[in-house]
């Protein structure tokens, strides 16, 4: 089993290996029509990209709403338990970043069969539902397929109340803004695919719930949030930001790292989906003196990163704050 690295069976990493968010837009544009007559409202959906669909059911209303999602994505770690954790608790984590509760998961599994061996699958799916029963979610089977790259991940179904949900397109100028993880583990699992060189404190990052930053931030009496994933920081809060209707100002200074990952930028590894983020937000940001350094890290691609939250939280560092809207969505001070 130590003899196979999972991340040179893929041609990225984790959540560095998604769709471009510029085309990724392109592509779904003008896919959110509603049925004619469907059986439950829609709350949150395609029109803002946030994080999960939220829609109630057909009972009306009183009761909780249905969270749905899915995520899954190539090799982030050579372990394969490891990446069972990681793809897990990146998939709750859009349940978490809406509001809600995960309740079941179903597995979602690529595997080249005859290439790499079931045991490591096996391993796989095991780190997955750890990870699923430490948030007190169901695993209830899944879905398989042979194919040339390994891949996993879950669809998530989950509830929410309605009327306390997280939003991306909620936000208000005067708001402070708190994240909940540091950045930085993209750099360090490309240093890690390209070196073998293993990263705990990225894995453990990456592999821990979101579950008390939702907590923090409904108890703070939170409106706005989302995950901090393969777009990166800057890359969600653009969005956050154009759907909210506000400018979001970012202190540099303040932004948290995982150690090591400086120096992973100074040496190189940076992957090409966090230099298509900085490309993607570059036309929208005022990046102010902020190096060529910091913006590689402030649009790190991210995987299984924390919740960004309009709200102060407890014990959580403050990275900026939410203003009327300027000339740029984002500014970097």
């Amino acid at each position: 089993m130590s003899s196979k690295r999972l991340t040179q069976y893929a041609h990225g990493g984790g959540c560095a290996c998604k769709i471009p968010p510029g085309e990724l837009e392109e592509v779904v544009a003008g896919l959110a029509a509603a049925p004619a007559d469907p059986n439950g409202e829609l709350l949150i959906g395609l029109d803002t990209g946030d994080d999960a669909a939220v829609v109630t059911l057909p009972d009306g209303p009183g009761g909780p709403a249905v969270v749905a999602t899915a995520d899954f994505f190539t090799p982030v770690v050579d372990d394969p338990y490891d990446w069972g954790r990681i793809a897990a608790a990146n998939a709750l984590s859009d349940v978490y970043a809406v509001g809600g509760r995960p309740l079941v998961a179903v597995n979602l599994l690529a595997w080249p069969r005859g290439v790499l061996p079931f045991d490591l699958a096996r391993e796989v799916l095991r780190g997955g539902l750890d990870v699923a029963a430490s948030a007190g979610c169901h695993v209830g089977g899944g879905h398989s397929v042979d194919d040339p790259e390994p891949k996993y991940g879950m669809a998530v179904t989950g509830v929410a109340d309605p009327a306390r949900l997280l939003r991306n397109d909620t936000g208000k100028p005067g708001t402070p803004l708190t994240l909940t993880k540091p950045l930085g583990v993209g750099v360090l699992n490309s240093r890690h695919k390209a070196t073998g060189e293993v990263f705990p404190h990225a894995v453990a990052s990456m592999a821990a719930l979101n579950r008390d930053a939702c907590a923090a931030a409904l108890a703070a009496g939170a409106e706005c949030a989302t995950d901090v994933t393969g777009f990166g920081l800057l890359g969600h809060l653009y969005k956050l930001a154009r759907a909210s209707g506000v400018t979001a100002v970012v202190d540099a200074a303040a932004v948290p790292y995982l150690d090591g990952a400086r120096d992973a930028v100074r040496d190189g590894y940076v992957s090409g989906g966090t230099r298509r983020n900085l490309d993607w937000v570059a036309p929208h940001t005022d990046f102010g003196a902020a190096s060529e350094e910091d913006r590689l890290l402030l649009a790190d691609a991210q995987t299984s990163g924390g919740l960004l939250v309009a709200a102060e939280l407890p014990d959580q560092p403050v990275i900026g704050e939410l203003i009327p809207a300027t000339d740029h969505p984002l500014l970097i001070r």
